[in-house]
């Protein structure tokens, strides 16, 4: 039941805006998914296997919105620059892909056990491939940089890791970039959050696209 399964997911993470995974109950999933309790457990398994699939399905969109901008028309060094926009943007009001970013996980998020060895393998597909566990942080840039092709990335990875870098130590936005909840709103349109870092990556990204050699130095 994918549908059931998406609306799961959602409740869970909409869930985390409130409290800590901790303080999550899958009785209170099942009735704000509006599915009966049996299908949560049909779908996840456990507990620990619903945080495994939550942390599966962040890495996934995270991956899917990188290939889009990727693909979007334009020259692909202004792509990888929006590329590290989006991920510096998207990180300040998604802690779970925050953490899997950077393996900071705190207390609050659902931090995935893996599954118990020797365990039977779910029925659901979706869900074996989320019990295999999430990319690590290095994983998670390498497949990152993937999207990119082969030209492109070396200037990929560069982009992700100096996004990162921001992710990790940020400078303050302003006031009107900040919702009333405490994250930071997206734009409305892709421009710099950060020029000083978007500088930086189109000056060393125009050396591969002008260098004889066609690669950074």
């Amino acid at each position: 039941m994918p549908n059931a399964r998406e609306a799961l997911l959602d409740a869970a993470l909409g869930a985390l805006a409130h409290r800590s995974w901790s303080a999550v109950r899958m009785a209170d999933l099942a009735v704000a998914a509006r599915v009966s309790r049996q299908t949560l457990y049909n779908e996840f398994g456990s507990k620990d296997g619903l945080a495994r699939a939550l942390v599966r399905r962040e890495a996934d969109t995270y991956l899917q919105g990188v290939r889009q901008l990727l693909d979007a028309p334009g020259p692909p060094e202004r792509n990888l620059v929006a590329v590290a926009e989006w991920i510096v943007t998207r990180a300040a009001s998604r802690p779970v892909l925050r953490a899997l970013l950077t393996g900071a996980w705190d207390e609050r998020l659902p931090m995935p056990r893996p599954a118990r060895p020797g365990a039977r393998p779910a029925a659901v597909p979706a869900q074996r491939r989320a019990d295999e566990g999430p990319p690590a942080p290095g994983e998670l840039v390498a497949a990152t940089a993937a999207c990119a092709g082969e030209r492109w990335a070396v200037g990929c990875e560069l982009a992700v890791r100096l996004a990162l870098s921001h992710v990790v130590a940020p400078t303050l936005p302003s006031l009107e970039g900040w919702r009333a909840d405490g994250h930071c709103a997206e734009p409305d349109n892709w421009s710099p959050i950060t020029p000083t870092m978007t500088r930086v990556i189109e000056m060393i990204l125009s050396v591969e696209t002008t260098s004889p050699r066609k690669i950074i130095p």
